[in-house]
């Protein structure tokens, strides 16, 4: 005999019947089976059955926690699938952006892997390069006392200034040999005008200058653009902004990507393509 809430007693019931028992309504398989073991804990600690209340809160705790594992695994399942009018932007994986170059990007090289097989993926993939020339005016040492990453004015706003980096023709300027894209359609090459600096891969930062990215993405009837690789907060969210702007429903993928983060630019690269719509996703998300 056990007493119940109501304090009455009544007969215990076998054990095996309770094995039998459907698990109730809205009860997963799993998380009943789960309230079952910690009753059995709570037996075999105390000698006695949980009370009717006790249950009800096992069982509530186990649907709880069944219910947000599978929200987790619903928000890690594969929800997006490339479709012939999507396009996979890799936005500047090159050597000087690499652990080891001229501008490294704090585990750029940790980006490789999962655009390597992004890319697989997707049937379109359009790459960008960084191609400056020698004495760039992005260039910190083509400012008589100025340093890299300090900021200064030019005609079209303010530019942060740079280690020389990704120069024509040099090894820096190369796209990394770890890279496995030989389907990729496009190169764009960006901030080959000495005067001007270019981040995005649709326009240069004076905003006025095209590459010629839209155009190329319309012609071919893209819709959606899918953006990875470095630096998260400069060239990839230009390139992400600017492809919104142009009406491309448009994603960064946040693990493919890498930031520099100086003086808080990361933080307000997540805001401001936030606030532009730019959705921003995990690599188990493309199926």
């Amino acid at each position: 005999m056990t007493l119940a809430d109501g304090g009455s007693a009544r007969p215990r019931k076998p054990l095996h019947s309770v094995r039998r028992r459907a698990h109730p309504p809205g009860l997963g398989r799993f998380a009943f089976r789960a309230a079952r073991l910690a009753g059995r804990g709570i037996m075999r600690d105390h000698q006695r059955a949980p009370t009717r209340r006790e249950m009800l809160q096992m069982m509530g705790g186990a649907i709880a926690a069944g219910a947000a594992t599978m929200t987790e695994a619903k928000a890690q399942a594969p929800s997006i699938k490339p479709a012939n009018d999507d396009v996979f932007i890799v936005v500047d994986v090159q050597v000087d952006f690499l652990p080891g170059g001229a501008l490294a990007v704090k585990e750029g090289d940790q980006v490789i892997a999962p655009i390597n097989a992004l890319a697989k993926r997707f049937a379109h993939v359009v790459m960008t390069q960084d191609w400056h020339t020698p004495g760039h005016v992005s260039f910190a040492s083509s400012h008589a006392g100025k340093k890299p990453f300090e900021a200064t004015k030019l005609e079209y706003g303010d530019q942060v200034l740079w280690p020389d980096h990704c120069v024509q023709g040099t090894r820096g300027a190369m796209i990394a040999e770890e890279l496995q894209i030989p389907h990729a359609q496009l190169v764009i090459r960006k901030g080959y005008n000495r005067g001007i600096d270019s981040y995005s891969g649709f326009k240069e930062a004076d905003r006025k200058t095209k590459t010629g990215l839209e155009g190329y993405l319309k012609e071919r009837g893209f819709k959606r653009v899918f953006v990875a690789g470095l630096a998260t907060d400069f060239c990839v969210a230009w390139t992400a902004l600017d492809a919104r702007e142009a009406g491309f429903d448009t994603f960064v993928i946040e693990d493919a990507a890498r930031g520099i983060d100086t003086m808080g630019s990361l933080a307000a690269a997540w805001r401001n393509m936030a606030g532009a719509g730019v959705q921003r996703i995990m690599s188990a998300a493309i199926a």
